[in-house]
């Protein structure tokens, strides 16, 4: 395996574990009154939606056909960010609910559709880093060192929701570990066969649907959940918290 190949696939670990570190939070959350949770999920929404309208949704429109008349591709665009959106109503409807309680009514939900997002989200994304990696390792470190920011927060809106309603932190650490390892599991994917057959159109619909399905998380899952036990100000505040930090990890990224 040439050195390049083998510093793509380490680059593309630290990425992934990084996940881990946000979910490490659980181990501080001695208190009682939820205000991690409200903390968490307002944070994890801004991040998410701020990946998805800079990040996912652009890139979307960039790819997504060869033309430059800009109507078709805003259409393709809004129709598979809809898929996406479809795609998590359908998880959070049949998702089983046998973790959730009386005081934590949905945060199982959260964690668990969270994850799945953040593991499409991480595939295409380890993808990219194996291979910008393999070309341009300087290019490749800075590109990890921005994910790994972002990976941090991700991993919080997995393991909080997780922990609250489960009050297992081996398995908050554990479904946070899983997103992040999906990002390996793009590596792979890129270093056995994906590489030579991925354009830009498949590129394209995926990020779309990943976009709708953070978008739906938040909006539908995460916002209400912090609302729930906070004030609308608190949430406000730490929604634009997640949102400027994204925003710092793409400059950084650029």
């Amino acid at each position: 395996m040439p050195n390049s190949t083998l510093y793509a696939f380490i680059l593309s670990f630290i990425a992934g574990i990084s996940t881990v570190i946000g979910a490490l939070i659980i181990y501080f959350d001695k208190n009682k009154d939820n205000k991690i949770v409200t903390v968490s999920l307002s944070f994890a929404a801004g991040v998410m939606i701020c990946v998805s309208l800079t990040d996912l949704l652009p890139n979307c429109f960039n790819m997504v056909l060869n033309v430059s008349n800009i109507f078709p591709r805003l259409i393709l665009t809004l129709i598979f960010m809809v898929i996406g959106v479809i795609i998590s109503m359908l998880i959070d409807k049949y998702l089983p609910s046998e973790y959730e309680s009386k005081d934590n009514k949905g945060l199982y939900k959260i964690g668990i559709i969270s994850m799945v997002a953040i593991i499409l989200h991480n595939i295409p994304e380890g993808i990219a880093t194996f291979i910008t990696s393999s070309n341009n390792l300087k290019l490749g470190i800075t590109l990890t060192f921005a994910i790994a920011l972002h990976n941090i927060p991700e991993g919080i809106s997995i393991a909080v929701p997780i922990y609250h309603s489960t009050k297992n932190k081996l398995k908050a650490i554990m479904y946070a570990l899983l997103s992040g390892m999906s990002e390996v599991l793009g590596s792979i994917l890129a270093y056995l066969f994906l590489a030579p057959f991925i354009n830009d159109h498949i590129m394209a619909g995926l990020y779309a649907i990943i976009a709708g399905i953070m978008i739906h998380i938040s909006i539908y899952e995460l916002l209400p959940g912090a609302y729930k036990d906070s004030t609308l100000k608190k949430v406000i505040k730490y929604f634009l918290i997640g949102f400027i930090i994204m925003i710092i990890s793409h400059l950084l990224m650029s």
